[in-house]
């Protein structure tokens, strides 16, 4: 992981670590061999006190590599420290769990925290019936683009959405700031215009996502549904 200077988890700095080294941080929080014995078949616990007796061993010396505490917590208190501190979410294990890769059990579980707002559809990609949805959000009477969203849709939902759009197709691109530089795997670049279908920024659904990124696009963001109560024109970046 790393840590920007004010200690929230930056998943920016994770991509350009090679320049920002001194942000990165390792943390221990399984061990499934040790000094050369396979702990696969060991529960969690007994797993989880090895590797507390090798971090004891290393001493309490600063360095990148660290372990991962133990909380007494109750789940509620865990993800509101997960969303404050800025975590994407907390896996929880039974102690009594095996290791067992490939599989899934039950036996470990992961809760997603997630952000989410409004956004207004300005296009799309087109497939069958789409690809991905082009969403934005209006600032000082602009429309300005945050994400292309794939993810979230089902069956229903996507010829729902599909036939919205069907009767809102212009010919000019509606986002202010498009085409995009292709800094990171979100932008939309002028390649990629090409092969969008625009339409009148009047549909507004509800978007969930992991973060905004420094470019402000919406990184791993997902469709949850339409949302008739909300004038596209006061649609804004939430804070």
């Amino acid at each position: 992981m790393a840590v920007d200077k004010s200690g929230h988890i930056s998943f920016n700095l994770l991509q350009h670590h090679r320049s920002h080294a001194q942000a990165l941080l390792f943390y221990a929080f399984d061990v499934i061999v040790c000094r050369g014995k396979s702990l696969i078949s060991t529960p969690l616990e007994k797993r989880r006190a090895l590797i507390n007796d090798v971090f004891a061993d290393l001493g309490k010396n600063a360095s990148p590599v660290c372990l991962s505490e133990a909380l007494d917590a109750t789940p509620a208190d865990l993800i509101r420290v997960a969303k404050e501190v800025g975590f994407e979410g907390i896996v929880a294990k039974r102690k009594t769990s095996l290791y067992e890769p490939g599989k899934r059990t039950g036996a470990w579980l992961k809760y997603r925290i997630n952000k989410g707002q409004e956004f207004v559809i300005g296009g799309y990609v087109p497939d069958t019936p789409f690809d991905s949805i082009i969403v934005g959000y209006c600032q000082d009477g602009k429309l300005l683009y945050a994400a292309k969203v794939r993810n979230g849709f089902v069956p229903n939902t996507r010829r729902e959405v599909a036939a919205r759009l069907k009767d809102l197709q212009i010919d000019a691109c509606p986002f202010a700031n498009l085409p995009k530089r292709k800094r990171t795997q979100w932008a939309l670049t002028r390649e990629e215009k090409k092969n969008c279908v625009w339409v009148k920024p009047e549909l507004v659904v509800q978007i969930e996502f992991g973060e905004w990124t420094p470019d402000g696009h919406l990184r791993h963001s997902k469709f949850v549904g339409l949302r008739e109560d909300k004038d596209p024109r006061e649609v804004l970046r939430e804070q």
